[in-house]
Formats: C-alpha cells, sequence, structure tokens
C-alpha cells in the first residue's frame, strides 16, 4: 500500500532500526517505546488488521512475535513480556497495518496497563456465551 507507514519501512524506504528480518516480517524498535526494547513485528505484506490476515498468515506471524521476544529476553534480561495487538481505532490501533507490540518488562518500571475489572455474575456470563455462540 503506497500510502503505509510500515508497508514503507518493510520496503526499506523509511529507515529503522531492526531487530529482525526475514521474507515475512519485520521487527523494529517502536520510535515511541513505552519501555525499553519496545518492537514492533510487522509483516511485509499489508494487511490492516488481525481479520484481514489468513489463517496460515497469522500462524507464520505468531512464529515470528515467539521468535523476537526469545531475542528481547536474551539480550535484554527483562522480568516479563507484554505482547499487545489492537484492532481498529476504537481498540487503539493507529497504523492500519498488522503489527504486534512486543514489550519487555521490568520490575519497578512505569508501564501500566490499566484494564477495570469488576467481576461478573454468572447469569451475566452465560447470557454472554449465549450471545456470542447463539
Amino acid at each position: 500500500m503506497s500510502d503505509c507507514i510500515f508497508c514503507k519501512i518493510a520496503n526499506g524506504e523509511i529507515p529503522s532500526h531492526k531487530v529482525y528480518e526475514d521474507e515475512c516480517c519485520i521487527a523494529i524498535l517502536d520510535v515511541c517505546p513505552v519501555a525499553k526494547g519496545h518492537t514492533l513485528v510487522i509483516p511485509k505484506q499489508h494487511a490492516q488488521d488481525l481479520f484481514a490476515l489468513s489463517e496460515e498468515e497469522a500462524a507464520e506471524i505468531m512464529k515470528r512475535v515467539r521468535h523476537v521476544a526469545g531475542l528481547l529476553s536474551d539480550g535484554l534480561k527483562p522480568d516479563g513480556v507484554n505482547l499487545m495487538q489492537n484492532n481498529g481505532a476504537a481498540a487503539g490501533q493507529t497504523v492500519m497495518h498488522f503489527h504486534m507490540h512486543v514489550i519487555p518488562r521490568f520490575a519497578g518500571d512505569d508501564v501500566k496497563i490499566n484494564w477495570h475489572m469488576p467481576q461478573a455474575d454468572t447469569e451475566t456470563l452465560a447470557a454472554l456465551c449465549k450471545e456470542i455462540t447463539g
């Protein structure tokens, strides 16, 4: 896609700090990192979001995400790793090209991923399950 920044990065039109690249994906350090080593795994083939990927493409990308998480773990020795992926603007997707965030986490870092999680009652969960599954 000609106006997609991630396509331009994958094609080498825009410089980046690559931590991994193969025929499928490129992994680059995020220019607005939330933590040391925050990396984006970006497929070279343009797909807007998770739903635009085939099952095979999604599986291949996830193999690369796992590999990149291993590189970051070996190199940076974090205490944990977050994997994040957003689909659509309402979910926080700002670049409409599928990508995964691999975020090394360190004890005491100030990265906050906050969800208000009130416990749902059994009846609500049962009704929701029926709504989803039909």
